[in-house]
C-alpha cells in the first residue's frame, strides 16, 4: 500500500490566475529591491569585518555557556563554533568565536579582546587563546564581491544549460524564476534583519540548484508533450505537465521540508540563518517554478515540433536525450 499525497491523475488549472499570480511575483521582486535599497542586509563578521578568536581547552566546548558569558559585553555580532579535526587529542576541544569589528573600528580593540578572554576564563579556567586574527574592511568588501560573482556566474551557467538543453525562452523563464527566488530571499533577510554572511550565500546557491532541477523536470515533460500533442494548445500542455509532476514536485519538496524545519528549530542559533534562507527557498522556488517560469515561457511562446530545429529554436541540440 503506498501513500499518495495527490491523486494519481490531476487536472488543476495552474494557469486560471496567471495574469494574478505573476502579478503578485512582480510586486513580490520590487518590493524586496525596494526593502534591500532602504533598509539593507543585516551583514554578519564575513562581510563586515572584525575579529576570530581560537581556543583550546581540555574540557568540552559549551557553545551556550560561552555565548552567556560574552553576551553582558554587548558586542553585537558574536559567531561561536566548534572546531572538529579527526587529528585532535581526546582532550584537544577547539572553538572559534568571531566577533564583529565595533563602530569606528576596523578590527576589534586589544582590551575587548582580554574582556572576552576573561570572560570565558571565568566559564573554563583551562582555556587557551593560541591564536586571535582580524579581517578588515577590505577583506570583507571582497566577499561581498566575490559573492556577488558566484550567483550571477551560477545564474549566466543555467541560462546557457537550459538554452542548449531547450530554447531561449525557457532558458529566459528559468533565470526570471531563479532571480525572482533569490530577491524574495534577500528581501526576507533585509526586511527581518536576520544575519546575512557567507553560509548565506551558500544557502542562495542551494535555493539556485534546487529550484533549477524542478523547472529542468517540469520543462521536460513539457517537451515530451509538445511533441505527443501537436494540436493541443500550449497553454493545456503547460498545464498537463505540471499536473503529471505534481506528485514528484510534493513529494520532493515535502521531505526536503520536513528535514529543514526539524533543523530550522533543533539545530540552534548558529546554523538557523543558514536553514532559513533555504526553507524559504525551497517553497518560493517550488511556487516560481509553476507561476513564473512557465507564464514567461507561455508568453513567449515556443515552437512545436521539436523534431525539426529552426533557426528561431535557439538551439540545435533541443531534442538531445535526457
Amino acid at each position: 500500500m503506498r501513500l499518495r499525497l495527490v491523486p494519481e491523475q490531476t487536472n488543476f488549472d495552474f494557469f486560471y490566475y496567471a495574469r494574478y499570480t505573476f502579478g503578485a511575483s512582480c510586486i513580490a521582486m520590487v518590493l524586496s529591491l525596494i526593502v534591500w535599497l532602504a533598509v539593507g542586509l543585516n551583514f554578519g563578521i564575513d562581510f563586515q569585518g572584525g575579529t576570530t578568536i581560537r581556543t583550546e581547552s581540555v574540557q568540552p566546548v559549551d557553545v551556550g555557556a560561552y555565548r552567556q558569558a560574552i553576551a553582558p559585553l554587548g558586542l553585537g555580532d558574536v559567531s561561536i563554533t566548534e572546531v572538529f579535526d579527526p587529528s585532535f587529542d581526546d582532550d584537544q576541544n577547539v572553538a572559534m568565536i568571531r566577533i564583529q569589528a565595533q563602530e569606528g573600528q576596523e578590527s576589534v580593540s586589544a582590551e575587548t579582546v582580554l574582556a572576552v578572554e576573561e570572560a570565558l576564563q571565568a566559564v573554563d579556567p583551562s582555556i587557551t587563546f593560541p591564536a586571535v586574527e582580524s579581517v578588515g574592511p577590505k577583506v570583507s568588501g571582497e566577499l561581498i564581491q566575490s559573492a556577488i560573482i558566484a550567483v550571477l556566474v551560477a545564474l549566466l551557467a543555467i541560462m546557457v544549460y537550459v538554452w542548449l538543453r531547450f530554447e531561449w525562452q525557457f532558458a529566459v523563464g528559468a533565470v526570471a524564476a531563479l532571480f525572482h527566488d533569490v530577491l524574495l530571499t534577500i528581501g526576507i533577510f533585509a526586511a527581518f534583519q536576520i544575519r546575512f554572511d557567507l553560509a548565506t550565500i551558500a544557502a542562495l546557491l542551494t535555493i539556485v540548484g534546487y529550484s533549477i532541477n524542478d523547472t529542468v523536470v517540469i520543462f521536460d515533460r513539457v517537451r515530451e508533450n509538445l511533441i505527443k500533442f501537436k494540436t493541443m494548445p500550449l497553454r493545456d500542455v503547460m498545464n498537463l505537465s505540471v499536473n503529471e509532476t505534481l506528485s514528484r514536485t510534493i513529494m520532493t519538496s515535502g521531505t526536503t521540508l520536513i528535514a529543514l524545519i526539524a533543523l530550522l528549530i533543533l539545530g540552534g542559533d548558529v546554523i538557523r540563518g543558514f536553514v532559513f534562507a533555504i526553507t524559504f527557498g525551497v517553497i518560493v522556488g517550488t511556487y516560481s517554478t509553476v507561476y513564473v517560469a512557465k507564464n514567461i515561457v507561455l508568453m513567449l511562446g515556443t515552437k512545436r515540433d521539436w523534431s525539426k530545429p529552426d533557426a528561431g529554436a535557439g538551439t540545435q541540440f533541443g531534442n538531445a536525450d535526457t
